[in-house]
């Protein structure tokens, strides 16, 4: 039986087809990550938004708004994508589901952006920050960066005792039957 989420915020049926195919995967990666970063997000409760496991680490809240504030910087700033002014880029309710809304209606658009964007276009510099990097790179570099932030946040559900969703494969708490994780040295030499 295949991997299946318990929440798909872009289903991959409304991602928009690339006009460069062979770039299809970046927003068929962008609209998978932004399933992730909500799978973990909805596993927090309105009351864990000020939750921190250390005073000098970002709030449940902090990270969330950090997220949506950062992606506008990228695809503005950086890939000069058509964004929200960044004053409205907040939920005005900072509530989880807020969060989750105003997550998935800002990609929608970037998705279609994506979409539209040419071979040349991807392979073209920009700045960033203080140095020049071409628009594909930029964009992986945002993925990263939201990997790395939804990955902070799968340790604080951890910390607040709370299972952790799947994002790339099973977890100690979300598994299925034909799953396969290379957890030991036999299963990591499968395929050489």
């Amino acid at each position: 039986m295949p991997m299946t989420y318990a929440y798909t915020a872009i289903a991959g049926d409304e991602v928009p087809r690339a006009v460069s195919l062979p770039f299809q995967h970046l927003l068929d990666t962008y609209a998978s990550e932004t399933n992730k970063v909500q799978s973990v997000w909805r596993s927090f409760t309105d009351e864990d938004l000020d939750w921190r496991p250390h005073s000098r680490s970002s709030s449940v809240r902090e990270i969330l708004r950090h997220q949506l504030l950062s992606e506008r910087r990228f695809f503005g700033e950086f890939l000069q994508a058509p964004e929200p002014e960044a004053s409205i880029v907040l939920p005005d309710k900072e509530d989880v589901r807020s969060y989750c809304v105003r997550l998935t209606s800002l990609a929608r658009p970037r998705l279609v952006f994506l979409a539209e964007r040419t071979e040349e276009w991807w392979h073209g510099n920009v700045s960033f920050f203080d140095v020049t990097r071409s628009r594909i790179w930029v964009f992986w570099r945002r993925v990263l960066h939201t990997a790395h932030h939804r990955t902070q946040l799968t340790v604080y559900l951890r910390l607040l005792d709370r299972p952790v969703p799947s994002s790339y494969g099973p977890t100690a708490d979300v598994t299925w039957d034909g799953a396969d994780p290379t957890t030991t040295v036999d299963a990591a030499a499968r395929g050489a």
